[in-house]
């Protein structure tokens, strides 16, 4: 594991031209046409370029009170099946929705064919009731340290683009980021919440939209997990992308995450230069 302490590499300096990198004019891989900025166009071949996939809550942002997750599921859990199941006392940090919302109503008798069946419905009452629970003018999210400025950074770095892997359904993310003022950063298709009831799962979902988006075939090494729990790290492992872990979760001690082997650990994101560093090290 690369903890986020190493020293700078040559390869990780970026500046008006292209991103430094081992590929000559010879190199026969495709090439993009990123935008650094808006007067400095650059372009790194396929082979240098590699997709953050970031987690939300423990990560980007956290709820200013805990438990704020449920606040907003349990009423909608209540309209839509009549009951929340035992929602009230379950650990969900790295979970699904999907899985979630099927884990909460098992002992009363729902199937996961039952909750799959009603997730436009709840998708579309959950983020009606966030919407009105964060709509009373009193901050309900708050933003990790450095957060911004790090994705600023890595947006106009021309090695990195960036996209969501959340447990959130796909609405309910976005609200979130608009919320706290970052949607702006997540330009390709991710892969969220409603998908599948496990976590494992998403990863090459978001793979195969962005491969497709971007017309290329990039390898799953060239993904990386950002997020705060084991599952993260899991999820990772599981599709053959590196995962870094940061520290910045509720939940999860930094023993119980460098436990699970991370490519990489960050306390947090609030040091831009030591982000990029890790990432470049991977």
């Amino acid at each position: 594991m690369r903890e986020g302490l190493e020293k700078d590499r040559e390869s990780g300096r970026w500046g008006d031209g292209e991103i430094d990198s081992p590929h000559t004019d010879a190199d026969s891989s495709p090439r993009l046409p990123l935008t650094q900025s808006t007067t400095h166009p650059v372009s790194v071949p396929a082979s240098d370029l590699r997709i953050l996939l970031w987690d939300i809550d423990g990560t980007l942002i956290r709820s200013r009170r805990t438990g704020a997750y449920k606040e907003y599921t349990i009423p909608v859990l209540e309209e839509v099946f009549g009951t929340s199941g035992r929602l009230a006392s379950m650990r969900v940090s790295g979970m699904t929705d999907l899985q979630i919302i099927a884990e909460a109503l098992s002992e009363e008798g729902f199937t996961h064919h039952d909750v799959r069946g009603k997730i436009h419905q709840l998708s579309e009452k959950l983020t009606a009731e966030a919407r009105r629970v964060t709509g009373n003018g009193e901050e309900f999210f708050e933003l990790l340290p450095g957060v911004t400025n790090t994705l600023q950074v890595l947006d106009h770095h021309p090695r990195y683009q960036s996209a969501l892997l959340t447990g959130n359904i796909e609405p309910m993310a976005f609200l979130k980021m608009e919320l706290v003022g970052l949607d702006q950063f997540f330009k390709l298709p991710g892969a969220f919440g409603e998908e599948s009831h496990e976590r494992r799962d998403l990863p090459e979902r978001a793979a195969q939209r962005i491969n497709a988006r971007l017309q290329l075939q990039l390898r799953p090494e060239q993904f990386i997990v950002i997020g705060d729990t084991p599952n993260d790290i899991d999820c990772a492992r599981h599709f053959g992308a590196r995962a870094v872990v940061v520290g910045t979760g509720r939940f999860y001690s930094t023993e119980e995450l460098l436990a699970c082997k991370p490519d990489a650990w960050l306390a947090d994101l609030s040091d831009a230069e030591l982000v990029v560093r890790t990432l470049d090290g991977l």
